[in-house]
């Protein structure tokens, strides 16, 4: 089960990101949601993952799986449309849990930022305050709202 909140942003947040990940993601299919995506962060192996996402806002059934280099790439050509591209930065917020921020597609039209936190509860998202140095940062939740899953964008864009 993912449980998530997320936010459209302006840019980057302050502050240093204890992670920086490169990624690429294409959809088999959007309702619900068949994925793959490609993982790079300095000095590590690139992991290739197959994800299955089901409806929802807040809470979601998802399902990854870890994939071979040659199935990703078998997968993209199956899919035959360029893959979205994205870098994520992941920033450790004080209570322990992890704000990553995301760029979509740098440079195209399209471009946009969005942030999202994953909770182990629903409990603990729908009770989340995020902290002085974020309250500027993340202003417009569109954790529930139609139209913001990355399907969405992928069916809109590609």
């Amino acid at each position: 089960m993912e449980i998530e909140r997320k936010w459209l942003t302006e840019g980057w947040p302050q502050g240093t990101p204890q992670r920086i990940l490169k990624m690429e993601q294409g959809y088999i299919a959007v309702a619900p949601a068949v994925r793959i995506r490609s993982h790079e962060e300095a000095g590590k192996p690139t992991q290739y993952i197959l994800c299955f996402k089901g409806q929802g806002g807040l809470c979601r059934k998802e399902i990854e799986t870890e994939i071979s280099p040659e199935l990703f790439e078998q997968l993209r050509d199956f899919i035959g449309k360029p893959l979205i591209q994205k870098e994520q930065r992941q920033y450790a917020l004080p209570d322990g849990l992890v704000l990553e921020v995301n760029l979509v597609d740098a440079g195209l039209p399209s471009q946009f930022y969005y942030a999202e936190v994953e909770f182990d509860t629903q409990e603990q998202a729908v009770a989340w305050k995020p902290d002085s140095s974020l309250v500027g940062y993340l202003t417009k939740e569109v954790t529930n709202e139609k139209g913001q899953s990355m399907a969405e964008y992928w069916s809109e864009t590609r």
